[in-house]
């Protein structure tokens, strides 16, 4: 699908809100779940949207995103300010449920969407990305497992923060691996704070 140039992100949010693109395949329904300003410093592309998120409308509303604002050291007013914080997930709706969890992002948002939205955010200076379709789409290549990849963030901060999913479901990975509360994340909020001036 071609679309046409884009210079208003306000007009292209509503155009991804309608859009219908996988509408066939979603259990639920198309419901676009994401948040972005032209002023925004911030981007955090995760996963997909959950049950939850879906039911709500509001991204990161739930455990893993609790989690995630722990890490970034950000209250829930901070994190969704949309002014600062954009939230640009790798698929914008519920894919379903799979065998173990939920099924993986459509490819279809990131391959339509994403450079129309990144080409209007000029102000990002963090971005984090957040589990193995994030890391997977814009750091292709290179290494065999997420945790090889996180555990190599130094090459990629402060301009890029990769992280594994802040889910439950990751307790053991992050009991197995305690070196990503110890380094990164303090690494990861010290960058947030000197961005966002707090």
């Amino acid at each position: 699908m071609l679309i046409p140039p884009k210079q208003d992100l306000e007009e292209l949010l509503e155009q991804i809100r309608l859009c219908n693109l996988c509408a066939a395949e979603l259990p639920h329904g198309p419901r676009p779940v994401l948040r972005a300003s032209a002023t925004a410093r911030i981007l955090v592309v995760g996963q997909a949207p959950g049950t939850k998120v879906h039911a709500s409308g509001i991204p990161w509303n739930d455990a893993s995103g609790r989690r995630l604002r722990q890490w970034m050291g950000l209250s829930d007013q901070q994190f969704y300010d949309e002014q600062t914080i954009a939230i640009v997930p790798m698929g914008f709706c519920y894919p379903g449920k799979g065998k173990s969890g939920d099924l993986p992002p459509r490819a279809e948002c990131a391959t339509t969407w994403h450079r129309p939205i990144l080409d209007l955010l000029p102000n990002i200076q963090i971005t984090l990305l957040i589990g193995q379709y994030a890391q997977g789409f814009y750091q292709p290549g290179g290494y065999s497992t997420l945790t090889e990849r996180v555990r190599d963030w130094h090459r990629f901060a402060p301009d890029q923060f990769v992280l594994p999913h802040p889910s439950p479901r990751n307790q053991l990975w992050l009991r197995r691996n305690p070196w990503l509360e110890e380094q990164v994340v303090p690494a990861m909020q010290m960058a947030i704070r000197r961005v966002l001036e707090l």
